[in-house]
């Protein structure tokens, strides 16, 4: 919560866009090392072991892992306690593919087996306040699906992520070239947020128009 990978960033801002005020317990930050890009790149694997036992669908066309170890990309993750529970390649898009205007794009969103709804959920409120903190109007993700929506095993995880506040913006192909359900979500500022999430996500520039 997937054409070829997007093109990286082509500069990133030195300083977060946030800086926790005090201790938290989650808190999103860029994975800026070797080994936070190794933990992703388990994580993202066991996630896809997880989904194929299960009937779900995983990418057939490209290789996730690979783009968590790509030094181009710039991959963020959260975390509970030090304990990494999902990742994500946050972009900032200004014209995206299935519509039209700038947002905040979440590619290649993984979550910690068996922890999925809660993870999702800080996800949500997170990426809302985030995007808004950068001047954008939508946060959107996709999730690999097939029509009719309602016949597709992912059904339940759709209408959850509708109940926290996602907005389903129908079906087509994907970022990286599957079928997807579109997701979008409106940035909405949460000044008390950094109580629970801290961030420490470096603040990505605008894709090349």
């Amino acid at each position: 919560m997937n054409t070829p990978p997007a093109r990286p960033f082509t500069e990133l801002s030195h300083q977060p866009l946030l800086r926790p005020a005090q201790a938290t317990v989650y808190e999103m930050r860029t994975l800026s090392t070797d080994a936070e890009r190794a933990e992703a790149v388990a994580l993202v694997q066991d996630r896809q072991r997880w989904l194929s036992a299960r009937g779900l669908r995983v990418p057939a066309r490209a290789d996730i892992p690979a783009l968590f170890r790509d030094p181009q990309s710039v991959p963020s993750g959260l975390f509970e306690d030090g304990l990494l529970r999902a990742c994500m390649v946050p972009q900032r898009m200004s014209n995206h593919g299935w519509d039209k205007g700038s947002c905040l794009f979440l590619s290649c969103v993984h979550t910690l087996p068996g922890q999925g709804d809660n993870t999702v959920q800080l996800i949500t409120l997170w990426a809302s306040d985030f995007a808004a903190r950068l001047g954008l109007p939508f946060v959107r993700a996709e999730v690999f699906a097939r029509d009719p929506l309602h016949d597709d095993p992912i059904a339940p995880f759709l209408r959850r992520v509708i109940d926290m506040g996602w907005n389903l913006r129908g079906t087509g192909m994907g970022q990286h070239g599957e079928p997807v359900a579109r997701l979008e979500l409106i940035a909405d500022r949460r000044p008390g947020l950094r109580a629970l999430i801290g961030c420490q996500v470096q603040t990505p520039q605008p894709d090349p128009a």
